[in-house]
């Protein structure tokens, strides 16, 4: 019989526990800091990813247990807020151009005390590294999910010559190998473990925040489950602390 679903769940096993133990002993704390001090001063964090890295910027932003000031920047914001057509959402053409950026941040609420949180297994692509770059020229910390593996042996994509880690003022490095997977079954791999990776961070850094701001005497405003009583309105009444400031989109 294979061993091939216990071989995967090794990977992540290895890889979930070397995150908490850098964790522990106090990896995150950087971008802890960053992310208190940002809702402190009534900032949002706006995560953004593109691909499969936009399951990070789901699980920080508008999950049940997760922090309610939080928004999720998404490449199809600049065709249902924007000027770009439906079309344009086919292939990855519009993960890997630079110019959108722009448009991105004119159909996005971007306050001052905002933290941007980005997440790209590669690192490399237009989108992304042009994210950094506006977050940066525009006076915001950047926290950046990444594989410094993979990211270290492609060449950078952008007209900078930048890579995300590059720019952010915190990297945290996802574990995941160069091209993603995990396994290998014959000339074949698989087994990609960056989306599960990037989603334990994502928790990682809501508990960490919520865990700061209680030791502080503060009272963090994280969402109940919508699908328990009472969970609709304590998080309207949350949101409209809020309201305009958060998108939440299916």
């Amino acid at each position: 019989m294979s061993t091939l679903f216990d071989d995967f769940r090794r990977e992540a096993e290895s890889r979930i526990a070397a995150l908490t133990e850098e964790a522990d002993a106090g990896a995150l704390d950087a971008a802890i800091d960053i992310l208190v001090e940002s809702l402190e001063n009534g900032g949002v964090l706006q995560a953004f990813g593109t691909g499969h890295s936009e399951a990070f910027a789901m699980e920080i932003a508008g999950r049940a247990g997760g922090l309610i000031p939080t928004n999720r920047i998404a490449l199809r914001d600049v065709v249902l807020r924007g000027s770009r057509t439906v079309d344009m959402l086919g292939g990855s053409d519009l993960e890997r151009d630079p110019s959108v950026v722009d448009e991105l941040f004119a159909v996005s609420t971007i306050g001052p005390h905002d933290v941007f949180l980005i997440a790209s297994n590669s690192g490399v692509n237009g989108s992304i590294v042009g994210m950094a770059l506006k977050a940066k020229e525009t006076g915001h910390k950047l926290i950046a999910v990444t594989s410094l593996e993979h990211t270290a042996a492609v060449e950078p994509k952008h007209p900078s010559g930048k890579r995300l880690r590059d720019i952010a003022d915190v990297v945290i490095d996802n574990r995941a190998p160069y091209g993603d997977a995990t396994l290998e079954l014959g000339d074949t791999k698989i087994g990609a473990i960056s989306s599960i990776t990037a989603a334990f961070i994502a928790q990682l850094l809501t508990i960490g925040v919520t865990e700061r701001m209680i030791a502080a005497g503060s009272t963090p405003p994280v969402y109940l489950s919508a699908n328990i009583p009472g969970g609709d309105d304590h998080n309207k009444a949350l949101e409209d602390l809020y309201r305009d400031r958060i998108s939440r989109t299916a």
